[in-house]
């Protein structure tokens, strides 16, 4: 079936091993994995994140019983972390279920959210055993005796090895399988006592029949339960935000509490970093102009490129449908260095004419005659220059797109606005230094 689609070029097939980014790798025989290989992207017309929920859709049915879930896979071939993760800690796991379970509904109702599901599988039957140490002490009988010969009956003990004729076999002794079938048998368990008086389990326990956890995860020392989700068709950060506001309404018992994992957290982490690393880069441009300039003044007109870029940053991302993420802000903190050169062009020829006795409003004219011929070039050299880039379509194209649309659209409204804003403002700033001079002068 998986051969015959169009879009697969190559199908990789693991029976009795499931791998995972955050549950970990799992190994049953009821388990299969298969990898599939999609051809070239202009080859497709879907993404492989829409792929994925048609494919899933056409093998539902074909296997009765059987469960399909899709993820995409990282660089190295393994299963990638979702984009989406809440982590719901807490000690009692009921409550911790109950909460992830409650954010599971809520995020998939989200627009744009695709294979919703839990970190951990389905809870299966089990026998629960509560000991009453009041009762254990006054039988004589401790923890450790009885949770060995709980050990020993259901999983087995295989310490004992029968030797003969030189070869040894190993014998495992637990309780037969029709002592271990029925509920009634477990409560019935004999121990003995140091006495030698036989006691049996549900004297000193309370023995009950409960559905419970087949994987147990911790995050902080606390048992855990991980919501996972995909994202198509929306940004990530506006998928996140629509979570985290429709979750308000869910009431989280105390002792439980809920992390955004994810790239949630990693943008959060990141924008932080860029942000600051935004800030330095301006002062840092600053400080050099400052140095060449030998003034604290003028720079501030150079600066004002910067917003005049952004404008048109903005503007482009808006038009393109492109997300403010990691790789836009790099290319903001690109435009930096790229905008402020325009500015510093017309600035530094005002100053050496204002130095050749011009005045001021006939230098920045002539200052942008004679610069708008350099300013073009460079600015429209650098535009064309990243338009491969912008339209590039590619295997792993996206992450780049947004960098290169960012630095064309910057550039673009700094090569307009640049020739008005910069020399309106060294025109006021001029005329308040030189009231300024004519104060300190009186």
């Amino acid at each position: 079936i998986l051969l015959a689609q169009p879009e697969i070029e190559k199908v990789f097939s693991s029976i009795g091993f499931v791998s995972g980014s955050v549950s970990g790798t799992s190994s049953n025989a009821n388990l299969a994995e298969l990898t599939l290989t999609l051809v070239d992207k202009k080859q497709r017309s879907v993404t492989a994140e829409d792929y994925g929920t048609l494919i899933q859709q056409k093998l539902k049915g074909v296997v009765k019983g059987a469960k399909f879930t899709v993820s995409s896979t990282s660089i190295t071939g393994n299963v990638s972390s979702a984009p989406i993760q809440i982590a719901v800690k807490g000690i009692d796991l009921v409550q911790v279920r109950r909460v992830a379970e409650a954010y599971q509904k809520v995020v998939a109702e989200i627009p744009g959210t695709q294979f919703v599901k839990l970190s951990v599988k389905n809870r299966k039957p089990e026998v629960e055993i509560k000991l009453d140490r009041e009762k254990m002490s006054f039988f004589g009988l401790n923890a450790g005796t009885v949770g060995a010969a709980l050990q020993n009956s259901f999983s087995g003990n295989s310490n004992t090895q029968f030797k003969q004729e030189g070869n040894e076999y190993g014998i495992l002794v637990s309780l037969d399988q029709f002592n271990r079938s029925d509920i009634k048998f477990v409560r019935n368990l004999p121990f003995v006592n140091s006495q030698g008086q036989t006691i049996l389990l549900n004297q000193f326990a309370v023995i009950s029949e409960t559905l419970g956890e087949t994987t147990l995860q911790r995050m902080d020392r606390l048992g855990a339960i991980t919501v996972q989700a995909n994202v198509s068709g929306r940004p990530t950060g506006t998928v996140s935000e629509e979570i985290k506001k429709n979750v308000q309404s869910i009431k989280i018992p105390e002792g439980i509490s809920v992390e955004f994992l994810g790239d949630s957290k990693n943008q959060g982490d990141a924008f932080g970093s860029l942000g600051l690393a935004l800030i330095t880069a301006i002062l840092l441009v600053y400080l050099i102009m400052v140095a060449l300039y030998e003034n604290v003044v003028y720079p501030f007109v150079v600066l004002f490129s910067i917003p005049v870029a952004l404008v048109g940053a903005f503007l482009i991302l808006a038009v393109t449908m492109e997300t403010l993420n990691i790789f836009t802000i790099i290319g903001m903190i690109m435009l930096l260095g790229l905008v402020s050169k325009n500015a510093i062009l017309i600035v530094d020829f005002t100053n050496h004419l204002k130095a050749e006795g011009y005045e001021v409003k006939d230098a920045l004219v002539e200052a942008g005659k004679e610069r708008l011929r350099p300013i073009l070039m460079t600015t429209l050299a650098m535009i064309f220059g990243m338009l491969p880039i912008a339209i590039a379509s590619g295997a792993a194209s996206e992450i780049k797109n947004g960098m290169a649309w960012v630095i064309i659209g910057g550039l673009t409204s700094s090569m307009v606005l640049t020739l008005f804003v910069v020399p309106s403002m060294y025109l006021i700033v001029d005329g308040i230094l030189k009231r300024f001079s004519k104060k300190n002068n009186t």
